[in-house]
């Protein structure tokens, strides 16, 4: 498959497909907020140099290194949306996890995470938009599939805000109750939402196998040059080593699951795109994966001396 074959595929899902989806992005978004609770933004408070440093290069930093890369590997249009939908969307619970296989600071990755996960509400259908116009073949892409822009950034900021809002509401009145629920709403979210994209990727495994080779540099190249970003901005803003591992993982790792939806439920599917996130959201596991086992061989080494 040539790249202009992959602008043009597209995948398609039915109705009730759609609705799942949503259902499942605002599950998990909900369950997101369930668990967010003051202590996790006293780094706005304590230390506001690393809290919107870190957040600055995942909000800003990220999408428009994303814009440099695709232009400077002059990337087909699909795929360039993709890159630039992972990195308008927000971290997830997966980089606090490694942040602490790693032995970063997870405390500081947490508030990251709790962060973004909130400005995203409103940021990231702005951002997808806002970010694509300046790179002129994901801008003609847009103006080739038919969905209104207006609608695109009501319905998503909705869709992650409304149950963002309940689910704080929630954790801050009933806290017992918000506790008991997160996990078990946050499982099934992800359940369905797993669900619905392997049955939707599965119908054109054949047409993305074929474009495979057109993928995986991209999303390698992408994400290594997220980590270094990260990686980069920890020390700039003088971080210690175990914030600036957070920091890499909090701006390398993606919620690549969030991107996956908004590509099928609201941006009609394309297929280079939703290509793209998908990859992501397994070649993180890996990349991150060997990340930390570079720093815990980098602590054996140093305790070795």
């Amino acid at each position: 498959m040539n790249a202009e074959a992959l602008d043009q595929l597209a995948i398609t899902l039915d109705p009730q497909s759609q609705l799942m989806l949503a259902g499942a992005i605002v599950t998990m978004m909900f369950a997101i907020a369930l668990g967010l609770k003051p202590e996790h933004f006293r780094f706005l408070k304590s230390e506001p140099k690393l809290f919107f440093g870190g957040l600055a290069a995942q909000l800003i930093g990220l999408p428009a290194m994303t814009i440099v890369l695709a232009a400077g590997l002059s990337l087909p249009p699909s795929i360039a949306l993709g890159m630039i939908v992972v990195a308008a969307c927000p971290g997830g619970n997966v980089s606090n996890f490694m942040t602490f296989a790693a032995r970063g600071d997870v405390a500081y990755s947490v508030s990251l995470t709790a962060g973004s996960s909130v400005v995203a509400a409103l940021w990231t259908p702005t951002a997808i938009l806002f970010w694509s116009d300046l790179y002129p073949p994901t801008a003609a892409l847009l103006q080739t599939i038919d969905f209104n822009r207006t609608t695109f950034v009501l319905q998503t900021t909705l869709m992650l805000a409304a149950p963002l809002t309940l689910g704080m509401a929630a954790a801050h009145f009933h806290p017992s109750v918000a506790e008991k629920l997160r996990k078990p709403l946050a499982w099934f979210g992800a359940g369905v939402l797993g669900f619905v994209i392997i049955r939707g990727v599965a119908d054109f495994w054949p047409a993305l196998v074929a474009g495979w080779a057109l993928i995986i540099f991209p999303v390698a190249a992408h994400n290594a040059a997220a980590f270094a970003l990260g990686a980069g901005t920890g020390r700039i803003l003088g971080a210690n080593d175990a914030r600036r591992r957070s920091l890499t993982f909090e701006v390398g790792i993606q919620n690549a699951g969030l991107a996956v939806v908004l590509l099928l439920a609201q941006l009609k599917g394309l297929g280079g795109a939703a290509a793209i996130a998908a990859a992501w959201g397994v070649w993180h596991f890996a990349s991150g994966g060997t990340m930390i086992a570079l720093f815990r061989y980098l602590d054996r080494r140093k305790a070795a001396q």
